[in-house]
């Protein structure tokens, strides 16, 4: 299961946050470090998709895809230099495979610490990025020496000192603007800045209707001459957590929408949030659906046929044999599986399929 961090400054909402995706019980409190060591829980990620293909099958059950949460306690100026939690903080962070920033933009005279969350930014990216400056700069050293003998290392050594170059001017890697095959190259070493990043501005109740002026001010902190932030590494969305949380609290799924929608949140940031992030990993999903339960599988996009396979069970991958597919709204349209049958709309694809975002599939296999 994909595993994401919440990270931020103290206080700016990562605990409350975490409790609203994951029906946890995080400590939410207005002091530094009332998180000192990780929580983590699991949260669905929603799809209607799979709500519409569960009805049509009548499923006696729905299997949502998931995602790990883990509240990693606030990260504080100087934490390179282990100020705060420091080296506990980071080394939390290293085992998560996306960063969640949460920025605090909200005025709480309770609180201390900046409201503005470029300031908020800034401190986390600098420690960050220092954090990886001290591991890049020790690996670069070490590889230069090793590569005069053992040219392997060669592509790795020039892979470490592009990293260097970028965190010696402060610059996280995820937004230094380099290539697939570097950033690749690097992810052995698990640096800190070479995740995909999502940004959550976390805004107070009654400045609501400025979420877009504050996601616009941010995005625009990543932007370089108007390209996609930062290469498609960085995805970024306001919300007011602490409403979030009240409403995610509701149990009844049609109490909560009646409040969601009296908010004016529609269908609530979170379910965007977690979409997004689900899909800034470049995951994607496909669909089984019978009477028994209807179900989302999560894989990567590219994926094969067959490694799609192989996230139901190694054995349907092993002895693959062929799929039958189709897209789920055609598949609503005509009502059944079997009504897909009868018309012909049923695909049979072989191991060289490349399975896309939103199929619905049964895989036939003999091991």
């Amino acid at each position: 299961m994909e595993r994401f961090g919440l990270v931020g400054l103290p206080n700016a909402g990562k605990s409350s946050l975490y409790n609203a995706l994951t029906g946890g019980g995080a400590l939410a409190a207005p002091y530094p470090f009332a998180t000192k060591d990780p929580n983590i829980g699991v949260a669905m990620v929603p799809d209607e998709r799979l709500d519409r293909l569960a009805e049509m099958s009548q499923s006696k059950k729905t299997i949502h895809a998931q995602v790990e949460v883990v509240d990693i306690g606030g990260l504080v100026e100087g934490a390179s230099h282990g100020e705060g939690l420091g080296n506990k903080f980071l080394a939390n962070i290293r085992e998560v495979d996306a960063i969640v920033f949460v920025l605090r933009a909200f005025e709480n005279d309770d609180i201390v610490g900046p409201s503005d969350p470029l300031e908020h930014l800034r401190v986390v990216e600098l420690e960050l990025a220092l954090a990886d400056l001290e591991t890049v700069e020790k690996r670069l050293k070490a590889t230069q020496r090793q590569s005069k003998l053992d040219k392997s290392l060669v592509d790795d050594t020039a892979a470490l000192q592009i990293a260097f170059d970028a965190l010696a001017e402060g610059v996280p890697l995820y937004r230094a603007g380099l290539s697939t095959d570097v950033r690749e190259t690097l992810a052995p070493y698990f640096l800190l800045t070479n995740r995909r990043v999502l940004v959550v501005v976390n805004v107070g109740e009654d400045d609501i209707d400025s979420i877009p002026e504050h996601e616009a001010r941010v995005a625009a902190e990543f932007n370089s001459a108007g390209e996609q932030l930062s290469g498609g590494m960085v995805e970024i969305i306001g919300m007011c957590v602490q409403m979030e949380a009240e409403a995610a609290a509701i149990s009844d799924p049609v109490e909560r929408a009646e409040i969601l929608e009296g908010f004016g949140l529609g269908e609530g940031a979170l379910f965007r949030m977690v979409r997004s992030a689900y899909h800034l990993l470049g995951l994607r999903t496909y669909f089984t659906t019978g009477e028994k339960e209807s179900r989302a599988w999560t894989f990567y996009e590219g994926s094969t046929a067959p490694v799609c396979a192989g996230r139901i069970h190694s054995d349907f991958q092993r002895g693959f044999i062929r799929a039958e597919v189709i897209n789920w709204e055609e598949l609503l349209g005509l009502g059944s599986w079997n009504a897909a049958k009868d018309a012909g709309k049923m695909r049979v694809e072989g191991k060289d399929y490349v399975a896309q975002d939103g199929d619905v599939m049964e895989f036939r296999f003999n091991v």
